[in-house]
């Protein structure tokens, strides 16, 4: 029996794995391949590089470090998961894992506008589609910008949008927009342009992306979905943890779940969703899971 299993392999939980397995202790990492930092064509806001890195290559070099180290990396889905005299038992395709500890580590999964996986993965890789301002506003700087969206989030997006460019247009996804007088004040006090939808086909021209509305086709040098998303916290809440209305796990400051040896760090945490925030949560999880294991049996070499 291992000492943690870690679910995920995003920022988070190849962090956790590093320091988990220079402290001594066994662990495994399954990793289904869902991390979103794989999507990043390259992050140029996370700190040491200042030429930007892509997603893909800084997930490589943390399971590189991790499997230096001691961790198991395994691929695969964690299909269920149970807890029985304090040991978890985890259940993927041909095989069982059991551990005295658990960190899901499992982030959530964007909503995304309609359009072919194709297309949509070409024009991430050009910057044309964007999911996080906080990370790449700086890119888009006085471009011109596509949020779809509408109520609060889309408005919070837009807005947020704006401190980086003029040109900024709203766009409802499916119909008329649902917009309290107040946000609508707000986007004209930004001059930001509302447009009804609902959202049509989706063209890749020159790495711009335009969008036909109705009879009109609107291009944008980017476009962001303000959308939502999926929070893939369902293994923890299957064994009893707590989370939000939206699904985020709900943790103590040390990364502690409501369930007895189960942690959780990353996006799947209510918080601000940054590699770098991501990373910080996987360390501080890790120092917990140790002196937590520490605290029922010596870990003396």
């Amino acid at each position: 029996m291992m000492d943690c299993l870690v679910i995920g392999g995003g920022p988070a939980g190849l962090t956790a794995a590093i320091y988990l397995a220079r402290f001594h202790l066994s662990v495994v990492v399954v990793d289904e391949g869902k991390s979103r930092a794989a999507l990043i064509p390259k992050t140029r806001n996370h700190a040491g590089y200042p030429a930007g890195i892509a997603g893909t290559e800084l997930l490589a070099r943390m399971r590189e470090q991790a499997e230096l180290y001691g961790a198991q990396i395994v691929p695969g889905r964690i299909d269920q998961l149970t807890l029985e005299a304090g040991v978890f038992t985890a259940k993927m395709s041909g095989s069982r894992l059991q551990a005295r500890s658990v960190l899901l580590a499992t982030g959530i999964i964007n909503r995304r506008p309609n359009m072919t996986d194709a297309l949509h993965d070409e024009a991430l890789a050009v910057g044309a589609l964007r999911y996080c301002p906080v990370c790449d506003g700086f890119e888009v700087t006085d471009r011109t910008i596509g949020v779809i969206g509408s109520g609060e989030r889309g408005t919070n997006e837009a807005l947020f949008l704006r401190s980086y460019s003029k040109q900024i247009t709203l766009i409802a996804p499916m119909g008329r927009h649902d917009l309290a007088d107040e946000q609508r004040k707000k986007l004209q006090d930004a001059a930001v342009e509302v447009v009804d939808g609902p959202v049509g086909r989706f063209d890749l021209d020159d790495r711009r992306l335009s969008v036909r509305i109705g009879s009109n086709r609107h291009t944008f040098d980017s476009i962001y979905p303000a959308l939502g998303s999926d929070i893939r916290s369902g293994l923890a809440v299957s064994v009893g943890a707590e989370a939000t209305e939206e699904g985020c796990l709900t943790v103590d400051s040390h990364q502690r779940t409501t369930v007895s040896g189960l942690y959780a760090a990353g996006d799947v945490v209510l918080g601000l969703d940054q590699i770098s925030h991501a990373m910080g949560e996987g360390g501080v999880a890790a120092t917990t899971i140790r002196n937590d294991l520490a605290s029922d049996r010596p870990l003396y070499r």
